[in-house]
């Protein structure tokens, strides 16, 4: 039994369900026909080019250590601006060696050995050197192309291996004198290039990627962490057995590099669009992920990019052919090894054990204190984030004490961490949005009501993350603070996203443990009941009802749903909330109005009509592997419920809902094999009959009837009159109905038609 949406294998970075909000994937998600197209789509929403500033996120919070490391990347400049200048014209092969091979040696006797940090001699220096000089300094070899990708690739690679050697060979006069001054890591590139990761989801090619070597001063016997010991996940751990450090493999993958042969707007769109794709992979396999790092090279020109859960940001070029794009690339290189693993996008409270051999993770109280003593241990993950953007879900099953080592003990964990990036307003004091708080509010007011229980998680404890800075203060985790001032003032109105962390119990499965339509009817109808409940003895209203939403409950009375995350939810007692939609809901399950981005007041029809969509979508795409299609599904007319353009989705359904007679054509494309399928479109139409009406009237819509189609069989006080001669049928009566008189299946037994 699970806590969460979805079981994750971390030894292959999962297959589990998502986490995220409005670029959320969906159940058919792995039926896209070009997976890239949607990169393409979102690096071109996301992205805000020509940023100044972006490469100083990954300086050391510390202004004296700062310029510490300034100092040592300014050395390393100077060396490599001191092998550019032995490339003179006219000078015949020899020569150049015997010069670059003077400069290498004299260079290194002004520094400090590698010692056990590299193995590295002056012969692999000077053989680095000549790779990466035919790119630094266009013309030297005529065999060299800087507009061939292939070209750039081991260039590349040595350019940035180069530095990482130097970083650990600080010049005599420049050696570190207190701890943060020493480098916490080398960032290496792995040896092949223009290679396929072993963990993608799909197989597509990585120009490069880098990986963190980390430098352990500290690490004793009996210590429990080291100090990059943030840095890892455990996929990682497994794939370090697995791999060498040749091939890329996205558990370790610290940034990637995407190579294109010049730095025209359209190459570097599409560079930007791979690395988007890659990011991907990484996120689904580093739960620990803040936010990414990539680079993005045009020819001789380098861009630095960085992925948060709502920006895509790229900076000025940096030209390596130019002693000033050389240095400003360098100094970026060398303040990743610097830096404090928050500036690397690591998650400063999740951090490896090595005595208990688990992974810890912090809590922090609603007040946004850290408090050490909420320290969980991971028993395993079920949610991971696996898209760029949106809120970066995650889910971790937890225990109070870490595991024992013994194989024979019950390590199982009774508590849920939700881990999540939603935008925010106002402190963590005055945000009504939180959902930590909103949680509370439910677990308090459903408290005492047993028709509820296990049908909604229950509040531990949570709220706004925070972490410590250089100087030991506490501050809040938020995007804001991921960036910077500097930064944050370059994005005009982009919404501020805050680390929020709560902490519940209540046990579930993935809706993919589904095993039947009946089944599937059961765990819809309990998750909108609890829906109801919670609006009606809390006055809150979900708005995200998708199937990442709702989980599945066995017990001795069978098969039960529950209604989970509350990012998106809203207090109706607030003044104004019918007028804040944004980020409300999943694309594909969003409703109209919230697709729209009107102000028509938002109600509960607006979640039930999520449901409608939510049943379609099922019916077509399946909920597992057993009930997917087997054919194509991107012509569909149902597929454009999934479109980034927001008014061309609401424009589809509202074309799709217009009337029973169009709609029919959705059922029509549900699954043929998935068994009893014939009844479940005899349900969705009904249920759609009976939540939509006069669909063309904004004020109309909703479960609004004409007298004349009241079911004869019902009771009249279900029922209400207003001044145009319709009549208002309760919602959730009138669902009833659709459960309890329109699905019908002949094989069930008695006691199955409890409905």
């Amino acid at each position: 039994m699970h806590i969460g949406a979805k079981h994750v294998d971390l030894s292959v970075g999962g297959s589990g369900g998502n986490g995220d909000d409005g670029e959320q994937s969906s159940v058919a998600s792995t039926q896209s026909p070009d997976r890239f197209a949607e990169s393409k789509a979102l690096a071109a929403h996301y992205l805000k080019d020509n940023i100044d500033g972006v490469q100083a996120i990954a300086e050391h919070s510390d202004q004296t250590t700062q310029q510490f490391v300034t100092k040592q990347a300014e050395s390393i400049a100077e060396f490599i601006d001191e092998l550019v200048q032995r490339v003179k014209p006219g000078l015949d092969k020899a020569e150049l060696e015997n010069e670059l091979k003077a400069t290498i040696a004299a260079q290194l006797k002004r520094r400090s050995p590698a010692g056990r940090c590299s193995e590295k001699t002056e012969a692999d220096m000077f053989n680095s050197a000549v790779r990466f000089l035919k790119w630094l300094c266009p013309g030297s070899d005529s065999t060299f192309s800087k507009t061939n990708e292939k070209h750039i690739y081991p260039c590349f690679v040595e350019l940035i291996n180069f530095v990482a050697e130097l970083v650990v060979r600080p010049l005599l006069d420049q050696q570190p004198t207190s701890f943060d001054e020493k480098p916490k890591r080398l960032i290496r590139s792995y040896i092949l290039n223009n290679a396929k990761s072993d963990k993608a989801e799909d197989k597509h090619y990585i120009n490069m990627a880098l990986k963190c070597d980390t430098l352990n001063y500290t690490m004793g016997d009996n210590a429990e962490y080291d100090e990059d010991s943030y840095l890892i996940s455990e996929a990682c751990l497994k794939a370090n057995d697995e791999w060498s450090d040749e091939r890329p493999n996205y558990p370790c993958i610290f940034a990637v590099v995407e190579v294109q042969p010049n730095s025209s707007d359209a190459k570097m769109q599409d560079g930007f669009s791979q690395l988007v794709e890659h990011s991907k992979d990484v996120y689904r396999n580093q739960h620990n992920r803040h936010f990414i790092w990539g680079l993005v090279s045009g020819g001789s020109e380098v861009k630095a990019c960085v992925f948060g859960p709502n920006f895509l940001l790229a900076s000025q070029f940096m030209d390596v052919t130019s002693t000033a794009g050389r240095l400003e690339l360098i100094r970026f290189l060398v303040n990743w090894s610097f830096c404090e693993p928050s500036k690397l996008g690591y998650d400063p409270t999740i951090r490896y054990n090595y005595k208990h051999e688990c992974f810890a993770i912090d809590m922090v109280n609603s007040n946004g204190q850290m408090l050490t003593q909420t320290t969980y241990y991971l028993r395993e993950v079920v949610v991971i984030a696996e898209r760029v953007f949106g809120r970066h879900t995650r889910c971790f099953v937890v225990g109070e004490q870490p595991p024992s080592l013994d194989e024979n003990s019950d390590n199982s964990g009774d508590i849920l961490i939700k881990d999540a990036w939603p935008e925010v307003s106002g402190s963590a004091e005055d945000d009504m949005r939180d959902e930590s708080r909103l949680l509370k509010r439910v677990s308090d007011g459903l408290a005492g009501r047993s028709e509820f229980n296990g049908l909604y998680p229950k509040y531990i404890s949570g709220g706004r993350m925070q972490i410590q800075n250089a100087h030991g203060d506490s501050v809040d985790d938020t995007t804001r603070t991921i960036l910077g001032d500097t930064v944050w003032a370059q994005l005009g109105d982009l919404p501020l996203r805050a680390h929020m962390r709560i902490a519940m119990s209540g046990v579930g499965e993935p809706l993919e443990s589904v095993q039947s339509i009946y089944e599937l009817v059961v765990v819809i109808y309990d998750v909108m009941r609890c829906h109801m409940g919670i609006l009606k003895h809390c006055q809150i209203l979900h708005r995200d009802i998708s199937e990442a939403n709702i989980l599945v409950r066995r017990d001795d009375t069978g098969v039960h749903g529950m209604l989970i995350d509350f990012d998106h939810s809203i207090d109706i007692t607030d003044e104004g909330y019918a007028v804040r939609t944004e980020g409300a809901g999943t694309r594909p399950f969003m409703s109209i109005n919230n697709l729209e981005d009107n102000s028509t007041k938002r109600t509960a029809l607006d979640d039930w009509e999520s449901i409608i969509y939510i049943l379609c979508w099922l019916g077509t795409f399946g909920w597992n592997r057993a009930t997917q299609p087997s054919g194509s599904v991107s012509k569909m007319a149902i597929a454009s419920w999934n479109d980034y353009d927001e008014m061309m989705n609401a424009n589809s359904k509202r074309r799709d809902m217009d009337s029973s007679r169009i709609f029919t054509e959705i059922t029509k494309g549900f699954n043929p094999n998935i068994p009893h399928i014939s009844a479940f479109k005899k349900f969705v139409n009904g249920l759609r009959a009976v939540l939509i009406d006069d669909h063309d009237d904004p004020d109309m819509r909703g479960a609004i009837f004409d007298k004349n189609i009241i079911p004869e069989e019902s009771d009249t006080d279900d029922f209400l009159e207003d001044d145009e001669g319709y009549v208002r049928i309760d919602v959730y009566k009138a669902v009833r109905f659709v459960f309890d008189d329109h699905y019908q299946m002949a094989d069930l037994s008695p006691e199955d038609k409890r409905l």
